[in-house]
């Protein structure tokens, strides 16, 4: 079987965790985690990536706040959650009373999704958890809050300010303001280019205030390179494994390309479609299998493109999108990656893995995001794709190990309030 090269992240219990966690400890233990999520799956990805690497990954339970979708919701997303979902309630009303229907629909839930499709995950009601935390200290201990994004940040705060002596509550992505509301923030280095003077520059006067973040960095927040995630060495090990009989008999070097969409900071179209196509032609008499995936974001004039240039070569398979999701396979067995610069998360799984990360299109990304491909090219863990290179030449360099970095931190606040993770 292909090895897979990843050194093992620190676990809980693992050296450079402080002595505390192995010796004489009278705290109390943390056995559970409750996730936030705002039904994005790269933010609840973060949050679950660090909860499996604080060894609590068969503990937790999945909470959501979700927005009404499809319409003119596309357009109200900038308002707080709370607030937009009484606006779209009195617009509904109003469309239907102005109809020959007069039956007014209810309200919907505060956190929740009343007709949203998520039946099968539980509402985030800050009442239910901050009584489930108070309620149970005593048996199962302290609980830990873990949620992601800018829908999550009221809700866990909220969580903060009423069970504060209950809870340990981190929030993942920047917060703005007030960061002593959680006990750790966990957020990208490039969120803070805002503050920089490049960035000012930039800014209007009167805007700079309303740009993210408001406060510079203090002891109480984790600054990593990428997105937090799921992958660690278990994770490929076990894909490497799941993925043998579909991946092993493949033609090498395997050539794993993943193509996001288009973003507010990182605008592209079918010129980057025709721009990447040529690059891969390029390159596709050094590789001996190409697998391409598109995401959810990926415009279909794009993935059109794309699939009418490569789609009939023999080296070339494209993911048709139907489950199983082979992501994992790829990230276990590829020999080198290409990805598209829209995607942190995509780039920052690629590039745990210590295997060659080529991006395209990192030329056209502006404001934070510029800034972290231009931190991730210093570091020497990615490369521009340009189409010349030869994919039977490798390279490595130290895997990225942000998640298992902020799990060792999770573990050292903790310690500081005299609680820890039950082994």
């Amino acid at each position: 079987m292909k090895p897979i090269r990843l050194p093992e992240p620190p676990s809980p219990t693992s050296r450079g965790v402080p002595d505390i966690f192995e010796v004489g400890f009278l705290g109390a233990f943390i056995r559970r985690a409750v996730v936030i999520g705002n039904g994005s799956p790269s933010s609840e990805n973060q949050s679950l990536g660090l909860v499996r690497a604080l060894g609590l990954a068969d503990k937790h339970a999945l909470y959501r706040v979700t927005r009404p979708r499809g319409g003119i919701n596309e357009w109200l997303h900038w308002l707080p959650v709370s607030f937009h979902k009484i606006l779209y309630y009195l617009i509904k009303q109003i469309i239907l009373l102005t109809s020959r229907r007069k039956k007014l629909t209810p309200l919907p839930s505060e956190n929740g999704g009343h007709g949203l499709g998520l039946a099968s995950v539980l509402e985030a009601d800050v009442k239910h958890i901050v009584g489930m935390a108070r309620d149970t200290f005593e048996k199962d201990g302290p609980l830990l809050v873990v949620a992601s994004g800018r829908d999550t940040i009221s809700i866990a705060s909220s969580i903060k300010r009423l069970a504060s002596q209950n809870v340990f509550v981190v929030q993942i992505q920047h917060p703005r303001t007030n960061l002593n509301r959680f006990d750790l923030v966990i957020t990208p280095q490039h969120d803070y280019y805002p503050l920089t003077p490049h960035a000012q520059q930039q800014i209007p006067h009167f805007l700079r205030r309303w740009i993210t973040p408001r406060e510079p960095p203090h002891r109480h927040v984790v600054l990593t390179v990428g997105a937090l995630h799921q992958i660690d060495s278990a994770a490929l090990r076990s894909a490497a494994s799941a993925w043998h009989d579909d991946f092993a008999p493949l033609p090498k070097p395997l050539l794993v390309v993943n193509v996001g969409g288009p973003t507010r900071n990182c605008r592209y179209g079918v010129d980057l479609a025709r721009q990447l196509t040529t690059c891969l032609l390029s390159v596709l008499a050094s590789c001996g299998s190409v697998r391409i995936s598109f995401s959810d974001r990926t415009p279909e004039k794009v993935s059109y493109i794309i699939a009418k240039e490569l789609g009939n070569n023999p080296k070339v398979y494209i993911w048709d999108g139907l489950e199983p999701n082979p992501q994992m396979g790829h990230l276990a067995w590829a020999d080198a990656f290409v990805v598209t610069a829209d995607s942190v998360s995509l780039i920052s799984e690629a590039c745990s893995t210590g295997k060659p990360v080529y991006v395209m299109g990192a030329e056209r990304c502006t404001w934070k995001l510029s800034e972290f491909h231009k931190s991730l090219r210093e570091r020497g863990v990615v490369r521009p794709f340009t189409g010349s290179e030869d994919m039977s030449e490798t390279w490595s360099y130290p895997p990225l190990n942000d998640t298992a970095e902020a799990a060792r931190r999770v573990n050292e606040a903790l310690a500081e309030r005299g609680w820890r993770l039950r082994p």
